[in-house]
Protein backbone atom coordinates (compact mmCIF):
# COMPACT_ATOMS: atom_id res chain seq x y z
CA UNK A 1 0.00 0.00 0.00
CA UNK A 2 1.23 3.09 -0.77
CA UNK A 3 1.49 6.28 1.52
CA UNK A 4 -1.27 8.26 -0.12
CA UNK A 5 -3.67 5.36 -0.16
CA UNK A 6 -2.30 4.24 3.39
CA UNK A 7 -3.49 7.55 4.85
CA UNK A 8 -6.48 7.66 3.14
CA UNK A 9 -7.22 4.34 4.46
CA UNK A 10 -5.71 5.54 8.02
CA UNK A 11 -8.16 8.39 8.28
CA UNK A 12 -11.52 6.37 7.55
CA UNK A 13 -10.58 3.98 10.04
CA UNK A 14 -10.20 6.51 13.03
CA UNK A 15 -12.96 8.99 11.78
CA UNK A 16 -11.27 11.96 11.46
CA UNK A 17 -9.42 13.88 8.56
CA UNK A 18 -5.96 15.00 9.52
CA UNK A 19 -4.99 19.07 8.95
CA UNK A 20 -1.28 17.56 9.33
CA UNK A 21 -1.57 14.06 7.76
CA UNK A 22 2.10 13.38 8.61
CA UNK A 23 1.05 13.28 12.19
CA UNK A 24 -0.98 9.67 11.53
CA UNK A 25 1.90 8.83 9.14
CA UNK A 26 4.22 9.19 12.08
CA UNK A 27 1.78 7.16 14.41
CA UNK A 28 2.01 4.18 11.86
CA UNK A 29 6.11 3.97 11.53
CA UNK A 30 7.47 1.75 13.90
CA UNK A 31 10.82 2.21 14.77
CA UNK A 32 12.08 -1.25 13.33
CA UNK A 33 11.93 1.07 9.93
CA UNK A 34 12.76 4.66 10.97
CA UNK A 35 15.83 6.84 9.89
CA UNK A 36 15.70 7.56 13.79
CA UNK A 37 13.12 6.91 16.78
CA UNK A 38 12.94 10.43 17.01
CA UNK A 39 11.12 9.64 13.42
CA UNK A 40 9.03 6.45 14.94
CA UNK A 41 5.84 6.21 16.75
CA UNK A 42 7.62 5.77 20.04
CA UNK A 43 6.96 9.96 21.00
CA UNK A 44 3.13 9.97 20.13
CA UNK A 45 3.01 6.69 22.12
CA UNK A 46 3.57 8.33 25.21
CA UNK A 47 1.52 11.18 24.28
CA UNK A 48 -1.10 8.89 23.57
CA UNK A 49 -1.01 7.12 26.58
CA UNK A 50 -1.54 9.99 28.75
CA UNK A 51 -4.55 11.24 26.72
CA UNK A 52 -6.21 7.33 26.43
CA UNK A 53 -5.65 7.58 30.46
CA UNK A 54 -7.16 10.87 31.19
CA UNK A 55 -9.88 10.02 28.84
CA UNK A 56 -10.78 6.84 30.50
CA UNK A 57 -10.32 8.19 34.09
CA UNK A 58 -12.83 11.18 33.22
CA UNK A 59 -15.55 8.86 31.77
CA UNK A 60 -15.50 6.43 34.82
CA UNK A 61 -15.26 9.25 37.14
CA UNK A 62 -18.80 11.13 35.69
CA UNK A 63 -20.31 7.69 35.39
CA UNK A 64 -19.97 6.27 38.72
CA UNK A 65 -19.75 9.18 41.16
CA UNK A 66 -20.25 6.83 44.35
CA UNK A 67 -17.06 4.54 43.03
CA UNK A 68 -13.99 5.21 45.03
CA UNK A 69 -10.62 5.79 44.23
CA UNK A 70 -9.37 1.96 44.23
CA UNK A 71 -12.50 0.60 42.49
CA UNK A 72 -11.74 3.10 39.81
CA UNK A 73 -7.91 2.38 39.54
CA UNK A 74 -9.04 -1.36 39.08
CA UNK A 75 -11.25 -0.33 35.73
CA UNK A 76 -9.05 2.05 34.44
CA UNK A 77 -5.58 -0.29 34.93
CA UNK A 78 -7.61 -3.15 32.91
CA UNK A 79 -8.96 -1.39 30.29
CA UNK A 80 -5.68 1.21 29.34
CA UNK A 81 -3.44 -1.93 29.73
CA UNK A 82 -1.57 -3.10 26.90
CA UNK A 83 -3.37 -5.85 26.08
CA UNK A 84 -6.76 -4.07 25.66
CA UNK A 85 -5.29 -1.56 23.70
CA UNK A 86 -3.22 -4.53 21.50
CA UNK A 87 -7.20 -5.96 20.98
CA UNK A 88 -8.86 -2.53 19.99
CA UNK A 89 -6.11 -1.77 17.75
CA UNK A 90 -6.61 -5.24 16.02
CA UNK A 91 -10.69 -4.62 16.12
CA UNK A 92 -10.07 -1.13 14.44
CA UNK A 93 -7.70 -2.32 11.52
CA UNK A 94 -4.94 -0.10 12.90
CA UNK A 95 -2.46 -3.17 13.03
CA UNK A 96 -2.84 -3.89 9.44
CA UNK A 97 -1.94 -0.34 8.68
CA UNK A 98 1.40 -0.32 10.62
CA UNK A 99 4.82 0.41 8.91
CA UNK A 100 7.40 -1.96 9.91
CA UNK A 101 10.92 -2.84 9.39
CA UNK A 102 12.37 -5.76 8.04
CA UNK A 103 13.49 -8.09 10.65
CA UNK A 104 10.07 -7.66 12.64
CA UNK A 105 7.70 -10.92 13.12
CA UNK A 106 5.33 -11.96 10.78
CA UNK A 107 2.78 -9.20 11.26
CA UNK A 108 0.14 -12.55 11.82
CA UNK A 109 2.41 -12.88 15.19
CA UNK A 110 3.29 -9.38 16.56
CA UNK A 111 3.92 -8.62 19.89
CA UNK A 112 1.12 -7.12 22.15
CA UNK A 113 3.20 -4.18 22.61
CA UNK A 114 3.79 -3.05 19.14
CA UNK A 115 0.18 -3.40 18.65
CA UNK A 116 -0.82 -1.55 21.87
CA UNK A 117 1.71 1.13 20.52
CA UNK A 118 -0.02 2.27 17.55
CA UNK A 119 -3.34 2.64 19.21
CA UNK A 120 -1.94 4.69 21.61
CA UNK A 121 0.05 6.65 18.88
CA UNK A 122 -2.89 7.12 16.94
CA UNK A 123 -4.71 8.63 20.20
CA UNK A 124 -1.43 10.64 20.00
CA UNK A 125 -1.78 12.07 16.96
CA UNK A 126 -5.64 12.88 16.98
CA UNK A 127 -4.37 14.69 20.12
CA UNK A 128 -2.14 17.08 18.49
CA UNK A 129 -4.31 17.46 15.43
CA UNK A 130 -7.62 18.26 16.65
CA UNK A 131 -7.72 17.87 20.35
CA UNK A 132 -9.79 16.59 23.00
CA UNK A 133 -12.69 17.35 20.47
CA UNK A 134 -10.82 14.51 17.79
CA UNK A 135 -9.44 12.05 20.66
CA UNK A 136 -12.15 11.95 23.12
CA UNK A 137 -14.81 10.38 21.04
CA UNK A 138 -12.70 7.82 18.85
CA UNK A 139 -11.37 6.80 22.43
CA UNK A 140 -14.92 5.95 24.03
CA UNK A 141 -16.25 4.53 20.41
CA UNK A 142 -13.83 1.77 20.48
CA UNK A 143 -13.37 1.37 24.38
CA UNK A 144 -16.70 1.46 25.68
CA UNK A 145 -17.01 -2.15 25.36
CA UNK A 146 -14.31 -2.96 27.35
CA UNK A 147 -14.63 -0.44 29.91
CA UNK A 148 -18.27 -2.08 30.72
CA UNK A 149 -16.61 -5.70 30.43
CA UNK A 150 -13.88 -4.62 33.02
CA UNK A 151 -16.81 -2.74 35.11
CA UNK A 152 -19.29 -6.11 35.18
CA UNK A 153 -15.89 -7.92 36.46
CA UNK A 154 -15.47 -5.13 39.00
CA UNK A 155 -19.50 -5.54 39.82
CA UNK A 156 -19.26 -9.02 40.63
CA UNK A 157 -18.87 -9.37 44.39
CA UNK A 158 -19.12 -5.61 44.60
CA UNK A 159 -22.80 -5.50 45.24
CA UNK A 160 -23.32 -1.93 46.21
CA UNK A 161 -21.66 -1.07 42.81
CA UNK A 162 -24.27 -3.41 41.30
CA UNK A 163 -27.39 -2.39 43.01
CA UNK A 164 -26.36 1.60 42.01
CA UNK A 165 -26.45 0.86 38.24
CA UNK A 166 -29.42 -1.37 38.58
CA UNK A 167 -31.30 1.19 40.71
CA UNK A 168 -30.31 4.28 38.23
CA UNK A 169 -30.42 2.49 35.16
CA UNK A 170 -33.92 1.27 35.73
CA UNK A 171 -35.34 3.37 38.89
CA UNK A 172 -34.20 6.45 38.36
CA UNK A 173 -33.07 6.33 42.13
CA UNK A 174 -29.97 6.31 44.04
CA UNK A 175 -29.67 3.47 46.62
CA UNK A 176 -29.69 5.20 50.49
CA UNK A 177 -27.76 3.49 53.11
CA UNK A 178 -28.92 3.64 56.89
CA UNK A 179 -27.51 2.06 60.17
CA UNK A 180 -29.73 0.76 62.03
CA UNK A 181 -27.83 -0.76 65.12
CA UNK A 182 -24.75 -1.83 66.18
CA UNK A 183 -23.69 -4.05 68.96
CA UNK A 184 -20.64 -5.89 70.52
CA UNK A 185 -18.03 -4.13 72.84
CA UNK A 186 -15.61 -1.68 70.47
CA UNK A 187 -13.36 -4.35 69.35
CA UNK A 188 -15.96 -6.44 68.17
CA UNK A 189 -18.85 -4.69 66.95
CA UNK A 190 -21.40 -5.99 64.42
CA UNK A 191 -23.98 -3.60 62.55
CA UNK A 192 -27.32 -3.46 61.45
CA UNK A 193 -27.49 -1.69 57.82
CA UNK A 194 -30.96 -1.10 55.57
CA UNK A 195 -30.89 0.17 51.89
CA UNK A 196 -33.79 2.36 50.70
CA UNK A 197 -34.97 2.60 46.99
CA UNK A 198 -36.44 5.28 45.51
CA UNK A 199 -38.15 5.84 48.60
CA UNK A 200 -39.04 1.80 49.94
CA UNK A 201 -37.25 0.43 52.51
CA UNK A 202 -35.73 -3.10 51.66
CA UNK A 203 -34.55 -5.40 54.51
CA UNK A 204 -31.60 -4.98 56.76
CA UNK A 205 -28.24 -7.00 56.92
CA UNK A 206 -25.85 -6.87 59.59
CA UNK A 207 -22.06 -7.51 59.34
CA UNK A 208 -18.76 -7.29 61.32
CA UNK A 209 -18.16 -3.96 59.80
CA UNK A 210 -20.41 -1.30 58.26
CA UNK A 211 -19.32 -1.93 54.92
CA UNK A 212 -19.56 -5.68 55.06
CA UNK A 213 -23.49 -5.28 56.08
CA UNK A 214 -23.84 -2.69 54.05
CA UNK A 215 -22.62 -5.16 50.92
CA UNK A 216 -25.05 -7.80 52.20
CA UNK A 217 -27.72 -5.45 52.41
CA UNK A 218 -26.89 -4.45 48.40
CA UNK A 219 -26.76 -8.29 47.62
CA UNK A 220 -30.25 -8.76 49.69
CA UNK A 221 -31.69 -5.61 48.00
CA UNK A 222 -30.72 -6.07 44.31
CA UNK A 223 -31.83 -10.20 44.39
CA UNK A 224 -35.19 -8.40 45.95
CA UNK A 225 -35.39 -6.16 43.12
CA UNK A 226 -34.54 -8.32 40.05
CA UNK A 227 -37.61 -10.43 41.64
CA UNK A 228 -39.57 -7.94 41.46
CA UNK A 229 -38.92 -6.19 38.41
CA UNK A 230 -36.48 -8.33 36.11
CA UNK A 231 -32.76 -8.34 35.02
CA UNK A 232 -33.46 -5.65 32.37
CA UNK A 233 -37.04 -4.46 33.35
CA UNK A 234 -37.87 -1.58 30.32
CA UNK A 235 -41.38 -2.53 31.23
CA UNK A 236 -41.21 -2.48 34.68
CA UNK A 237 -40.02 0.87 35.25
CA UNK A 238 -43.33 2.28 34.17
CA UNK A 239 -44.89 0.42 37.05
CA UNK A 240 -42.13 1.55 39.77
Amino acid sequence: MNEVDLLTHGQELVEHVFDDPSKLLVALTHSSIADTRLESNERLEFLGDAVLGLIVCEDLYRRFPDWLEGDLTKVKSAVVSRRTCATVSDEIGLTDLLILGKGVAARSNLPVSLRAAVFESVVGALFLDGGFEAAKPFVLEHMRKHIDKSVESEDQGNHKSALQQYAQRWLSATPQYETLDEQGPDHSKCFEVCVAVAGERYPSAWGPSKKAAEQEAARRTLDLLRQQFGEHPEDAILRA
